[in-house]
């Protein structure tokens, strides 16, 4: 848990501080996340971060709603709910996932599109080496499924000697050498 849970801050401070970095003027922007613009994309960070909160604390499986622009406080809030024990405990209700693996699909989505938005406006993103191989291993272990589920896109092909980040890019169906 302790491990994941540092992981996850760490990328929802990134992501975070990114988000409140990006002007209105950048909405529009194509992602590598090719069904979403920056803005679709924020709003589906929004989500994500609400709906991984409802269901560490075994809520439902919550439908995507419109943009609000309050992803910093939405994340912090799903922060809180997974820095208490009882949120990797067990199964979850609405979606019947191992509460581990629902954590480490938030650090999924939170790494990949934060990503996502910084190739998209020419920002950087920097991901520790130990959060980007535990991503690695985790996308290689869900690929099957993430792919069925619609998660992930056919996997890009990425050399074997490459950081991990990007080989973990691969894995979920983003091309590391995406630009706008």
């Amino acid at each position: 848990m302790n491990e994941t849970l540092t992981m996850l801050r760490g990328a929802a401070g990134r992501t975070s501080k990114l988000v409140t970095e990006i002007g209105e003027d950048e909405f529009p922007l194509p992602t590598p996340c090719a069904d979403y613009d920056v803005k679709a994309l924020i709003n589906h960070l929004e989500w994500g971060a609400t709906l991984f909160e409802s269901l560490a604390q075994d809520g439902e499986f919550l439908p995507e709603k419109e943009y609000t622009g309050d992803f910093p406080d939405r994340v912090e809030r799903m922060l809180a709910v997974w820095a208490r024990p009882e949120s990797w405990e067990g199964v979850s209700q609405g979606l019947g996932l191992p509460k581990s693996v629902l954590a480490n699909m938030a650090l999924t989505d939170l790494v990949a599109h934060g990503w996502d938005l910084a190739r998209a406006t020419g920002r950087t993103y920097e991901v520790e080496e130990e959060t980007a191989a535990a991503l690695l291993a985790f996308a290689e272990q869900m690929a099957p499924t993430g792919r069925e589920r619609g998660a992930f896109g056919p996997e890009v092909s990425v050399p074997e000697g490459a950081p991990a980040l990007d080989r973990f890019l691969g894995v979920i169906g983003r091309d590391p050498a995406w630009k706008p």
